[in-house]
C-alpha cells in the first residue's frame, strides 16, 4: 500500500519517448515510471515475510496487497506528473526524469483519465482486501487515494507545503507494513509496528533525494518542499537520518526479542545504501538520479534479506 511520488532515473526510452504517438503504449509505461514500482512493494514485503513468521501468511491477501500497492504508486506518479505540469512546477530545466505531461507525450485530459482508471482498479481490489480486514481497510484505502491526489493536486498540495516526507513514511512504512499484517493475522503486533520503520523511512530518503535534486527548482516554483525549508546541508542530514535509523532499528527489536537475529541478514543490503550516500554528499543535480536509483534498491533489498532472515530463523528454530 503505496501512494505517494518516487522518482526515477532518465533512460534511453525517456529520451526517445517524445517522438512517439500519444497513443503508444509506451508513452504509458514511461507516465507510470516503472522504476519507482520495486521501493512500493518494499512495505508490503516486509509485512507479509512477519505474518509468514507469526504462521498467518495468506497468499491471496499478500498478492491482493501487492497489485494493489502497485497500482497506487501508479496512480499517484501519474497525478504528480499531471498536476505538477498544471502548477508551473515542471518545465524544460527539470533535472528529473521526463514528464509526459510537460513534454507534450500525453494531453493533461489523457493523463488524468489514466490516473482515474488506475485508482478505479485499485478501489476494487481493495473492495476484496477490504472483506478481509473490515471497516479499517476501507478507510486507508480511501486516505491511500486522496493522498496521492492531494500530494500535488487540489486546494492545499502536501508536498508543496513540506508535509509530503510525513505522508510518504505514513503509507510507505504504517500503512503497507502494518496494513498487510493486519489483513492477514487481523491485529498488530509490537514487532510489525518496529518493523514499520525501516521500508517508510528508506522510502522517505528516496523523496529526500528527489527533493534535494529539485531544490532549485522547487525554490523558484514557489514549492516549499521540507528540502526548501532545511536547505541542502539539512536535508543531507535528514538523508542520513532516515538511513541510519532503518538498519539501527533493528538492534534494540532484536535484543528485546521481537524479532529473531538472523533478521540482521537485512544488513547486507547496506552496501547499496553506502553507494547512495555517498553521491548524496558528494554530487548535486542531475547526477544525484543515482542516488534515487540506489535508495529504491536499498529499500526493496532491505525487505527481500529481512525476509530471508525470517525463514532461515524458521528452518533452524
Amino acid at each position: 500500500m503505496t501512494y505517494v511520488i518516487l522518482p526515477e532515473l532518465n533512460s534511453p526510452m525517456e529520451q526517445n519517448a517524445v517522438k512517439r504517438n500519444t497513443l503508444d503504449w509506451n508513452a504509458w509505461m514511461l507516465a507510470s515510471r516503472p522504476r519507482t514500482l520495486p521501493a512500493a512493494a518494499a512495505g508490503v514485503v516486509m509485512g507479509a515475510a512477519l505474518a509468514w513468521h507469526d504462521g498467518a501468511f495468506r497468499l491471496d491477501a499478500v498478492l491482493v496487497c501487492l497489485l494493489t500497492a502497485l497500482l497506487l504508486q501508479i496512480g499517484s506518479n501519474l497525478a504528480n506528473d499531471v498536476f505538477d505540469f498544471e502548477r508551473g512546477t515542471d518545465t524544460a530545466e527539470r533535472l528529473g526524469p521526463t514528464r509526459v505531461t510537460q513534454a507534450g507525450i500525453l494531453l493533461p485530459g489523457q493523463v488524468k483519465m489514466g490516473m482515474a482508471v488506475v485508482f478505479g482498479l485499485a478501489a476494487l481490489l481493495g473492495l476484496y482486501l477490504a472483506w478481509l480486514g473490515g471497516w479499517v481497510i476501507i478507510i486507508l484505502g480511501i486516505a491511500a487515494i486522496l493522498s496521492a491526489i492531494a500530494y500535488t493536486g487540489g486546494p492545499f498540495p502536501l508536498g508543496y507545503y513540506g508535509l509530503g516526507d510525513i505522508f510518504v513514511f505514513i503509507f510507505f512504512g504504517l500503512a503497507a507494513v502494518a496494513g498487510t499484517y493486519y489483513i492477514q493475522a487481523g491485529f498488530v503486533t509490537p514487532a510489525v509496528w518496529w518493523m514499520t520503520l525501516p521500508p517508510g523511512l528508506i522510502v522517505t530518503a528516496i523523496l529526500v533525494v528527489n527533493n534535494l535534486r529539485d531544490l532549485d527548482n522547487d525554490r523558484k516554483a514557489g514549492k516549499h518542499t521540507l528540502a526548501v525549508r532545511l536547505g541542502e546541508r539539512g536535508t543531507k542530514i535528514q538523508y542520513m537520518i532516515c538511513m541510519v535509523i532503518a538498519y539501527l532499528v533493528l538492534i534494540p527489536t532484536a535484543w528485546a526479542g521481537l524479532i529473531p537475529w538472523t533478521t540482521l541478514l537485512a544488513w547486507l543490503s547496506l552496501p547499496l545504501a553506502y553507494q547512495a550516500t555517498k553521491v548524496v554528499f558528494t554530487q548535486n543535480g542531475r547526477p544525484l538520479n543515482m542516488a534515487l536509483a540506489k535508495t529504491g534498491q536499498t529499500a526493496l533489498a532491505f525487505s527481500l534479506l529481512f525476509a530471508i532472515g525470517l525463514i532461515i530463523n524458521g528452518l533452524i528454530v
